[in-house]
């Protein structure tokens, strides 16, 4: 490894880890370029809840910051980006990290009024985005969700027939 990629590596890993992994289902989603990915799954008004890890690739190395942020996003993309949700959580304040660290988050009932989709032209998701900033360059990790909506639709009933001859009733 030259002097220099070591140099601008990372100091520390960034990894997130849900409360409820072990039961939590998970579902499938095309990307744009046909791979599939498997990401946890998500309705409206659940909470989101889990734990960052901070993990230094060397001990005695030391990383200062001016704080340590986690944001839950809900984002679509078209030809610009609009956030339709985004909700931040501070984990740290300005200081120094001299080793490997955890942080308690969660967002209570986040609303999440839009399924995951990716299509041609479009793609609406939902991430959790951790942030530790810094003087010149920021550390960030994202972790895609898939979101679902559970919609209750409305009985169709229908009724088709000839006066006084024939009567049919549809319900579904």
């Amino acid at each position: 490894m030259s002097f220099l990629g070591g140099f601008f590596s990372p100091i520390c890993e960034i990894d997130i880890v849900l409360n409820d992994e072990e039961t939590r289902k998970m579902a499938e989603m095309k990307t744009e370029d046909g791979k599939v990915e498997k990401h946890y799954l998500f309705y409206d008004g659940e909470s989101v809840s889990g734990k960052v890890n901070l993990a230094f690739k060397q001990p005695g190395k030391r990383l200062e910051h001016q704080g340590i942020r986690i944001e839950f996003v809900g984002q679509i993309a078209l030809f610009n980006t609009h956030k339709f949700v985004n909700l931040v959580k501070e984990l740290a304040l300005p200081g120094e990290l001299t080793q490997s660290r955890s942080y308690d988050f969660e967002f209570m009932q986040a609303e999440k009024p839009y399924e995951s989709y990716i299509g041609a032209s479009v793609r609406l998701w939902c991430f959790l985005k951790v942030t530790i900033v810094r003087r010149l360059k920021d550390m960030e990790k994202e972790y895609d969700l898939n979101v679902h909506q559970l919609a209750t639709y409305p009985d169709v009933k229908m009724e088709v027939g000839i006066e006084d001859c024939l009567h049919i009733d549809f319900e579904c």
